[in-house]
């Protein structure tokens, strides 16, 4: 870990999605990162609503759950002594949020490149498996990539 970043980890959705279903495809990698991890780990409104809109789409989880449902399961998972909820969501209007925007080429990183600039500003790592969103990154040591291979 590079100097400046606490042990605290924002989960991106994929993550976030990984650790709450034992079928999906990475639910160990997940699962055993958090675990070797004694630091906390959090999550924010939109990775939370990504949760729940993921795993409420057969594409997405194979065996959907209602969006109920899935909110459910998200606040059961969340019960963990080591999550922390990060409430406050700057406008994206503002700095250095929106100076974020200027190295995205286009809208399928806007979210991305928020949730970036959110753990930065939360001293945080935001722990993903997109290997591209490092290259939304300009601190080094904000971004873990879980590598699937």
């Amino acid at each position: 870990m590079k100097k400046g970043y606490s042990e605290l980890l924002l989960l991106d959705v994929n993550v976030l999605v990984a650790l709450a279903w034992p079928n999906h495809q990475f639910h160990i990698m997940a699962t055993r990162r958090l675990e070797q991890d004694k630091g906390y780990w959090a999550t924010c409104a939109l990775t939370q609503l990504g949760f729940i809109r993921l795993s409420s789409n057969p594409a997405a989880v194979g065996l959907p759950k209602s969006p109920w449902e899935a909110a459910s399961l998200l606040a059961f998972l969340i019960q963990d002594a080591r999550h922390l909820y990060l409430d406050s969501l700057p406008s994206p209007t503002t700095q250095p949020f929106l100076q974020c925007f200027e190295q995205i080429p286009g809208s399928k990183q806007v979210t991305d490149a928020y949730l970036v600039t959110l753990a930065k500003q939360n001293r945080a790592r935001l722990l993903t498996f997109d290997s591209r969103l490092a290259s939304l990154s300009e601190a080094e040591g904000s971004i873990e990539v879980l590598s699937g291979l």
